[in-house]
C-alpha cells in the first residue's frame, strides 16, 4: 500500500506481540452496525489542482461575515484584524520558539506572553493576570473552582444572565465533584463565589457596587466574566472584583466558526497560588541582564498531583501573542476609540430598528449587543431564516419573538440600512 509505511509482515509481527491474529479483532468490541458496509461511499482520487478547485466550491457555499451584513454576536465578535498583526506574529523571535519551558531560546515568546498579562492587569484593574487559558467558558469555570479552594464552600451563585454555554461548561467542570451546588441569585454563607457577567448575555451592562457589598457580607468571592473584551474601552474597570476572566477574541483573534478563542483570567495577588495555568515573570540572568521565565506553572505536570490547581495544558499562546501585538498597535487612546465606535455602530443599529413596526429595542443600557423584541406571534427563527435567504445574517434567536443582534466597527452605515429594511419586508 502506497501510504502505508509498514509492510505485511511488520503488521503481523505487531499483531502477534498485542495477541491477535486480525487487525479486525481489534475493533471486536465496536457494534457490528456501526461498520460501514464495503468501501465507504468517497469520491474517486484526483489531482491536487482538482481537489483545490472542488475544496474552494464547497467553502463558497458558506455565508461569512465578510461578505454579508452581519449582526451575530452571543459571546463570539466579528473585528477587523489589522494586517500588520499578521506580520508581526510572524517574526522570528515568536515563530521559532517552540516551547516557553525553554527560556534560553525563547524569549520573544515568553515577554510577548509578559506583555499580555500586563494588558489584562490593566484592563481588568486586578495586581496579576496569567498567560491565558482555553477560553471563556473554561476560564470562568476555573475561576469557580478556584474560588471554592480559596474559601472551602461548596456553592455558586450566579448573579446575572450568564453565557449558557459558560453555564454548561460550569456545570460539566462540578458535575463529578461531590455536594457542588450552582443556584442563581444572591450569594449565602455556604457560596464561594458570585459570577457576575457585564455585560451579560442580553447585552445589560452591571454596576459592581451591589455585588461586592452581597460577596462581603457572605464571605464569597466576587467574579467578574467579560464575554466582549473591547467593552472594557469605555465601561468602568472591574477593579472591585476579587477574580476577573473572560474572552479575549475580540482582539485580533478570528471567528474561525468558533475557535480557538483566548480565555483571560485575573485576580488580586494575594490569591496567586492558586490560580490556574501559568503564569510569566521578569528576571535577572547571571550577568544582570532581564530576561523572562515562567514562574508559576501548578499543575500536575510540574508539582505534586494533589497540590494541582488546574489542568490546564497549554496557553493559547499564539492567540495571546495576537493579543499583545494588536494592543501594542492601538495603545490606550486607540482601545478606547474601538470601544466608542462599538458603542456608536450599536446606537445606530438600535433606532434604526425601532423604527421598524412592531420592533423594540428590551435594553435600557448596552455596549455593542441588545435583546430585540419582534412583534407579537413572531418566530424568531423563522425571521433569521428569511434575512438569510435575503443575504443578511440578522442576529440569534433567543425565544419565539426576540432576537439578539450585535454591531461592531465594520458594522456600516449601509449594512444597517439594509438590515432595518429587510426586516421590516420580512415581518409584513
Amino acid at each position: 500500500m502506497r501510504y502505508l509505511p509498514q509492510t505485511a509482515d511488520a503488521r503481523q509481527k505487531m499483531l502477534d506481540v498485542i495477541g491477535v491474529k486480525t487487525i479486525d479483532e481489534l475493533f471486536c468490541d465496536i457494534p457490528k452496525g456501526a461498520f460501514i458496509d464495503g468501501m465507504a461511499d468517497l469520491p474517486a482520487h484526483k489531482g491536487e489542482i482538482e481537489v483545490e478547485r472542488e475544496m474552494a466550491a464547497m467553502a463558497g457555499k458558506n455565508m461569512d461575515a465578510s461578505s454579508v451584513p452581519f449582526f451575530l454576536g452571543g459571546g463570539v465578535y466579528n473585528h477587523h484584524i489589522p494586517a500588520s498583526v499578521d506580520y508581526i506574529i510572524q517574526r522570528s523571535e515568536f515563530l521559532t520558539a517552540y516551547t516557553p519551558y525553554q527560556p534560553e531560546i525563547a524569549q520573544g515568546t515568553l515577554q510577548a506572553i509578559f506583555e499580555y498579562q500586563t494588558y489584562i492587569a490593566r484592563l481588568t484593574g486586578q495586581d496579576v493576570a496569567n498567560a491565558s487559558l482555553y477560553d471563556g467558558s473554561t476560564a470562568c469555570a476555573e475561576a469557580a473552582l478556584m474560588a471554592m479552594r480559596i474559601t472551602k464552600r461548596k456553592k455558586v451563585a450566579i448573579g446575572s444572565a450568564l453565557n449558557p454555554e459558560y453555564r454548561k461548561v460550569l456545570e460539566t467542570y462540578l458535575h463529578n465533584l461531590d455536594d457542588r451546588e450552582i443556584m442563581e441569585g444572591e450569594p449565602d454563607n455556604e457560596t464561594a463565589c458570585l459570577i457576575v457577567q457585564s455585560p451579560d448575555f442580553f447585552g445589560n451592562i452591571h454596576k459592581y457596587d451591589k455585588y461586592r457589598k452581597l460577596c462581603d457580607e457572605a464571605g464569597a468571592l466576587l467574579i467578574v466574566v467579560i464575554t466582549e473584551v473591547v467593552s472594557l474601552g469605555l465601561l468602568p474597570v472591574p477593579a472591585m472584583a476579587d477574580i476577573v476572566c473572560g474572552d479575549g477574541q475580540s482582539i485580533s483573534v478570528p471567528m474561525s466558526f468558533g475557535g480557538p478563542h483566548l480565555g483571560f483570567f485575573a485576580c488580586k495577588e494575594k490569591y496567586i497560588r492558586q490560580m490556574p495555568g501559568r503564569l510569566c515573570g521578569m528576571t535577572e540572568d547571571a550577568d544582570g541582564r532581564r530576561g523572562f521565565v515562567l514562574t508559576l506553572s501548578t499543575r500536575e505536570q510540574h508539582i505534586r498531583r494533589d497540590k494541582a490547581t488546574s489542568n490546564i495544558c497549554t496557553n493559547q499562546g499564539l492567540c495571546a501573542l495576537s493579543f499583545a501585538a494588536h494592543m501594542s498597535l492601538l495603545g490606550e487612546t486607540g482601545f478606547k476609540t474601538l470601544a466608542r465606535l462599538n458603542h456608536e455602530a450599536a446606537c445606530k443599529l438600535a433606532d434604526s430598528l425601532e423604527k421598524v413596526k412592531g420592533v423594540r429595542v428590551v435594553n435600557e443600557a448596552f455596549f455593542n449587543e441588545f435583546v430585540v423584541e419582534l412583534p407579537d406571534g413572531t418566530d424568531a427563527s423563522i425571521v433569521l431564516e428569511d434575512l438569510v435567504t435575503c443575504g443578511i445574517i440578522g442576529g440569534l434567536a433567543l425565544d419565539e419573538g426576540r432576537l439578539l443582534v450585535t454591531a461592531t466597527e465594520l458594522t456600516t452605515d449601509n449594512d444597517i440600512k439594509i438590515f432595518a429594511e429587510t426586516l421590516a419586508e420580512v415581518l409584513k
